[in-house]
Order: C-alpha cells, then structure tokens, then sequence
C-alpha cells in the first residue's frame, strides 16, 4: 500500500510552533495550492490544505518559513474522525508532512556587502596580492 502526497504551495499565515504536553514541537499550517486549470469564467481555483509537522521539521518550518513564503511538502493523507460541541460526528483530512521544503528562493543581499552598480571598491591593503591567473 502506498500514501504519498507532495503539494506545492503558499502559506496563508505566519506558522506558529506549539509543545505538546511532553514538549513534542508541532507546527499546523495551511498551503494554499493552485488548480492546474482555470474555471469557466477564466480565474484559477484554489485549494486549501491543512498540514501538520512534528518535532525538528516543525522547528525548522517555524524558524524559517514566513506567510506567503512557496513551500513543497511531502507526508501522507491523514483521515481523523472526531465529534463536534454539538455531538455531531465530524471527519476531517490534513497531510502529516514529513519533510518540507523551500518552493523559492529568498534572496537578502545587504547594501554594504555589494557595490552600486558601476562602481568599484578599492580592496584593502591586506587583501591585496598577486592573481590567481
């Protein structure tokens, strides 16, 4: 039997790290994924899942992924059966991820570690020395 999912999409909001009682790290967050195809009236659907991540994954989501940031995340299909305030018998459907992924790339350059363009910085006296060439 197999259950494999991989999904491609953006976070709705910033992820939150919580402990469980026994201090477990657990992150949920939702991924908003894109249809491959558009609706009659031309506009693209969306699909919003609900993942879960546990322990050092969910650290690592929690330390670097920020709302809208892409991520690819590969888990399974996890199907919960719970009861509501009401009694009401519920059933519900989240990806249990076990790795995520960047899905982009997030580029800082600081001001001071490149040059304007067109212009060039003297090197200091230290770093100066022959070509490697």
């Amino acid at each position: 039997m197999l259950n494999k999912i991989v999904l491609m999409g953006r976070l709705v909001r910033d992820p939150e790290l919580r402990r469980t009682g026994t201090g477990t790290a657990v992150v949920a967050l939702t991924l908003a994924v894109d249809r491959d195809y558009k609706a009659p009236d031309g506009k693209r659907e969306t699909d919003f899942i609900d993942v879960v991540t546990w322990r050092s994954t969910a650290e690592f989501v929690s330390k670097y992924f920020t709302k809208g940031r892409m991520a690819v995340v590969e888990g399974r299909l996890q199907i919960r059966d719970w009861t509501d305030k009401d009694g009401g018998h519920r059933r519900s459907a989240e990806v249990v991820a076990d790795n995520i992924y960047f899905g982009d790339s997030k580029r800082t350059v600081s001001d001071s570690d490149t040059p304007s363009s067109g212009e060039f910085q003297e090197l200091p006296e230290e770093e100066k020395g022959e070509l490697p060439f």
